[in-house]
């Protein structure tokens, strides 16, 4: 056995577990994202499969059903461990066992305690061949939601924003449609179809009047939330339409009561304590997470951008970049609210990837501050 040549084999297939799993994007929250590979007792591939929504079938089943008798013998790769307890559907683990495979080469342990390093103990018991850590970094990068979750019992936060060259998200007047072209925007509509809800705050409401919808074929749009300490937005904004989706708003814990009657029903209200005369964020987000929102894209305006930054809620960035500059002082930018008088006292990133999206470029960043 060339176990070089071995590795070299699974990460291959391992890499075709993540492109599988991103398929389900958007649609098995709050499970993690997994794809499975199963090869034949000669390596052949033989069945492939993921978790395709919430509730259904894992990737593990999937793959293994497709494999059928060929399994027998054979090896199967996955993208995180395989569960080891019931839940909705009962533990990969066993099935494994049952079907007769010899490996498993997983990519990450599972986070959840009640499954990490347990499955993989089970397969091992079992008497068969466990390999894991393959392509690690890029299956954690594929599950940073679910590990999030996980590991604090608190939301992901991303910030997107669309920008100028120096840093602009709309001039002083407020114009910004289009500061980015086609491409930049579509993949926006991907991204957004990818979070559990997107949050803004009543300035954007009131000058863009946004859907905040997902246009994309058999896309999902996600919920919607506005943070509106003073209820300042009218009930007609488009964001309000009952379209079968969630919408919050966020409103101080003193709000009077009857100015929440004018709303459409399908609009729940979070009451939050104030600070600084502003939503406070920390509270708002943990009750977001109590009520199922397990991930949030931020699109808004800089004060409430650099709010989250400045509260340490923020996991990620997606910048979008246009090759166009604004040169004015005054007009709005992505990010602000801060004060800072020496450079190095500066927000830093970390560049996690950075994408041709012609004539746009796409930044996807990584705040270095502790989170």
């Amino acid at each position: 056995m060339n176990k070089k040549k071995d590795i070299k084999t699974y990460e291959k297939y391992m890499k075709k577990c993540i492109s599988l799993a991103k398929k389900s994007e958007g649609f098995v929250s709050p499970n993690p994202l997994v794809g499975a590979v199963v090869l034949d007792k000669n390596g052949e591939i033989c069945g492939w499969g993921r978790h395709e929504h919430y509730g259904e079938a894992h990737a593990e089943v999937n793959a293994l059903n497709m494999a059928g008798e060929k399994a027998k013998g054979g090896t199967i790769i996955v993208s995180l461990e395989p569960c080891s307890h019931y839940g909705k559907t009962p533990p990969c683990a066993d099935l494994i066992i049952k079907k007769g495979l010899k490996t498993v080469v997983a990519g990450i342990l599972d986070p959840n305690p009640i499954v990490s390093g347990n499955g993989l103990k089970k397969l091992q018991d079992a008497g068969l061949t466990v390999i894991s850590g393959v392509l690690e970094e890029k299956c954690r990068e594929l599950n940073e939601i679910f590990f999030k979750n996980k590991k604090t019992n608190r939301p992901f936060i991303a910030i997107k924003s669309a920008i100028t060259l120096d840093g602009k998200i709309a001039t002083k007047t407020g114009s910004s449609k289009w500061i980015t072209a086609e491409k930049a925007r579509n993949s926006v509509q991907r991204l957004r179809n990818k979070y559990d809800a997107i949050l803004t705050g009543s300035n954007t409401v009131l000058v863009d009047n946004p859907s905040l919808t997902v246009r994309l074929k058999n896309g999902r749009s996600p919920a919607r939330i506005v943070i509106d300490s003073e209820l300042k937005t009218p009930e007609d904004a488009k964001i309000y339409n009952d379209d079968g989706v969630r919408v919050f708003i966020a409103v101080g814990e003193n709000t009077d009561r009857t100015l929440l009657e004018k709303y459409p029903k399908n609009v729940e209200f979070i009451f939050c304590p104030l600070h600084s005369g502003k939503i406070y964020l920390p509270y708002l987000t943990q009750k977001l997470f109590e009520k199922g929102i397990y991930s949030i894209i931020i699109e808004a305006g800089g004060e409430l951008c650099g709010q989250f930054m400045k509260d340490k809620l923020v996991d990620k960035i997606y910048l979008y970049v246009a090759p166009k500059a604004t040169g004015d002082i005054n007009a709005k930018q992505w990010l602000s609210g801060f004060d800072v008088n020496n450079i190095n006292d500066a927000c830093e990133f970390d560049v996690k990837r950075v994408e041709l999206l012609k004539p746009d470029i796409l930044f996807e960043l990584y705040p270095k501050c502790e989170r």
